[in-house]
């Protein structure tokens, strides 16, 4: 079992985040592109080389997101028709996210196996989670989960705060 932690820069415009392993070394690099359409998210191993990316689709009447993982289509993450509290899908071949997502509390499986656990870490400058990855070979994509989650927050926040 490997515990990574994620920290999202709380002044940062083109958002980025660290991610750090339990003695606190760089593990991957995330950076959120700055006024650019489609907005996207690089993840990025300590070698620079691009390990996942987040995409938000264009001119969708509800929000939608795409999760590509060493140049493939992993996740997609889409918002669905709700009057009261917003609601979203997550699809994925093999990958179930249960639990509180939306709070960052939640497991990761993939064919019904227990591949990750993520919990938010509360009373932290910005916002910050724990990852613990069961089978290594899903860190990546699990990485990427957590980060495209947060991702769809952040522009549900930005909306809720733009229509009042």
């Amino acid at each position: 079992m490997k515990n990574l932690y994620i920290k999202q820069k709380v002044f940062s415009l083109s958002g980025k985040f660290t991610v750090k392993d339990e003695l606190e070394q760089d593990v991957y690099y995330v950076e959120g592109s700055f006024l650019k359409l489609p907005k996207t998210f690089s993840i990025l191993d300590t070698a620079s080389n691009e390990v996942g990316l987040i995409t938000k689709k264009m001119f969708s009447f509800l929000p939608k997101f795409f999760v590509e993982v060493n140049g493939k289509e992993a996740v997609t993450i889409k918002k669905e028709f709700s009057f009261f509290k917003p609601r979203y899908t997550i699809d994925a071949a093999g990958i179930e996210v249960k639990g509180n997502w939306w709070d960052m509390n939640f497991q990761v499986l993939q064919h019904g196996e227990v591949v990750g656990n993520v919990s938010k870490k509360w009373f932290t400058w910005g916002d910050s989670y724990q990852v613990q990855i069961m089978n290594e070979e899903m860190e990546s994509i699990i990485i990427a989960l957590v980060i495209a989650i947060d991702c769809v927050k952040a522009d549900q926040a930005a909306a809720s705060s733009a229509a009042t």
